[in-house]
Parts: structure tokens; sequence; C-alpha cells
């Protein structure tokens, strides 16, 4: 039998769930499956989930939001903004198949998923203990320091940089399939991994000198726009390195296929958080949790992408 696994694309969080997840369908539910992978990205304006992609005989979808679809029988995921269709809730709420999932409380959803495998169907996940770890760490924001962060000096942060940039759908089926078994430290050593990540750290040393010339910290709030400059993503984390005392940042991006405003509140000054970005950024059709969400455009939309991030700013800055 054949499971198509979808999951959050180029994403730590996504991956991990993704191999916690095969992991677990393998020992509790058929050793005999074929898994399949699939990664899934948010699009302008909230747009459906493509019902083509459910290709499995059964269908799982980790880390990303929610579908109606008959033929999606596994579900996990811990993002507020899950729900984003009409009737997606009140569809997910009467779903009586005991394989659907959510928990917005929770930092990851690699850990969710874990804990949610163990309890309900009997599944030891302390084999893969090192990877559920660092899948908190990364997509809770619990590193010990800004410099943590930014400085990408741990082998789950490098993977994690070179999981975000890559482009290659083969690259990501086969470190799902190295994060069932093998560790994070024998994984950032893969030729695979290493090969890539020089170039993009001296493409990450580039983009913190970008934000500190055209970042400005004003009433909490650091803000800077660096679609001209050709980046779509970065590290989330550069504006706090760079302006400790910032309660929130705001920033415009665009890549070949969108424009994106990212919006993020400061994980080493929780105090200070007193909006929830996810109800920000579903306003404008995008989403993402209290701390950290994001809007999504077409890449002809950049103007429109600038228009939200200046709203995001007024408001942040009240």
């Amino acid at each position: 039998m054949r499971v198509h696994v979808l999951f959050h694309d180029n994403c730590f969080d996504g991956a991990s769930s993704a191999a916690v997840f095969s992991r677990f369908y393998r020992e509790r539910v058929n050793p005999g499956a074929e898994l399949t992978y699939q990664g899934l990205a948010h699009k302008a304006g909230g747009e459906p989930i493509d019902p083509a992609v459910f290709q499995g005989e059964e269908n799982a979808i980790v880390d990303f939001r929610y579908s109606q679809d008959a033929r999606l029988v596994w579900w996990f995921d811990h993002h507020q903004s899950a729900f984003q269709r009409p009737g997606d809730e009140e569809h997910f709420r009467a779903d009586k198949s005991g394989r659907k999932f959510h928990d917005p409380t929770r930092k990851s959803c690699t850990g969710f998923l874990a804990d949610v495998c163990r309890d309900r169907f009997g599944f030891d996940p302390r084999p893969l203990a090192g990877l559920i770890h660092w899948a908190e760490i990364i997509d809770g924001a619990l590193f010990d320091s800004p410099k943590m962060a930014v400085e990408l000096e741990r082998p789950a942060l490098r993977i994690m940089t070179v999981l975000e940039a890559n482009r290659d759908p083969a690259f990501t089926r086969r470190l799902i399939q190295e994060l069932q078994s093998a560790s994070l430290e024998e994984i950032a050593e893969f030729p695979c991994v290493k090969g890539p990540l020089e170039p993009l750290l001296a493409k990450h040393r580039k983009s913190i000198e970008v934000v500190r010339e055209k970042a400005a910290l004003e009433k909490g709030v650091v803000f800077f726009d660096i679609a001209d400059e050709g980046f779509e993503s970065l590290n989330k984390f550069i504006g706090y390195y760079l302006f400790p005392e910032a309660r929130y940042t705001v920033w415009v991006g665009k890549g070949d296929k969108r424009a994106k405003v990212s919006i993020g509140s400061n994980p080493w000054r929780p105090e200070a958080r007193t909006h929830d970005l996810a109800r920000i950024a579903e306003r404008y059709g995008g989403g993402g949790h209290p701390v950290v969400a994001a809007v999504s455009f077409g890449p002809g939309q950049l103007e429109r992408a600038r228009e939200v991030a200046r709203e995001v700013l007024a408001e942040l800055r009240r």
C-alpha cells in the first residue's frame, strides 16, 4: 500500500514531522507500506490545497493546514491558522476516525506528533529523541540566545539552513529517510549537506549585513524591506541579534514565486508581546502562530505586500 506523506516544505519541523510519522507508521500501522513524500508551500491568499496532491491509497498531512478532502486519512498540525477555508474546523471537529489531531499550544508539530503516537498508538519515540528535541528548539524558538540562533554552529541548525534553501525535492525526500535513523551529527556531515552549506553560510553572513544596513528600530519594532536585494527568506532572528531590545520584526522579501511579509516577536522578550501575530496575518490571507506569522503574495504583488507591511507596522507600533 502506498502512503503519501504531505509536509510543510523547506521547514525543519515539517521534514522532522514526516520522519517521525514515517517511523511510527511502519512500526505501529503497516510495516510493508510504501511511503512517498511531497512538500506543501503556503500560497498567496490562503489558496486551498490542490486536490491533485492526494496521490496515495492513504494520505497524511503533517505540519500543514487542514483539508476537507475525503482522501486525507492522517493529519497532525500545531498552527493556530490551521483552518483557513470555510467549514474546515467544523469538518475536523466532526471527524470520528481518531487519526486527525490539532494542538495550537504545542511548540513543534514533531513533538506533538510523537506524543500523540506514543499515547494513542503505543509508538516508542525515544530513538528519535534528538530530532524531537531540536525540532522543539527550532520551531519553538527556544534558543539560548540570538547568537545561538544566528551563528548556526549546531548540526541541527546547519541542516535547517540547507533544508530551508533547498529546491530539490529529491534532497528533502532523502533527508526525511535519513532523519528516521541517522543522528543529526551524522547527517550534518553528509556531502549533500556540507556541499551546499558553505555558500549558504556566505549568503547568510551577507544577509546579516544587508539587514544591518536596511533595518530601523522604531517604537520597539524593527522593519526592513529587502525585496529588491533578492531575499525571499532569511534567518528570522537577525533582527533581534542586531536589536536585542526589539519587541517585533516586520520585513518584506521577494523571490521568483512570491512576495512575502514576515512578522515575528522577540522570543527573548516574551513579556513584551501584546499582539496575536497569527490573527493579524489571517486578515490578509496569511497565518502562523501567535508569536510568528507570514503573509504570501504573488510575485507581481510586491507593492501590495509593502502596503500590508506598512499597515502591520502601524498596528504594532501603536
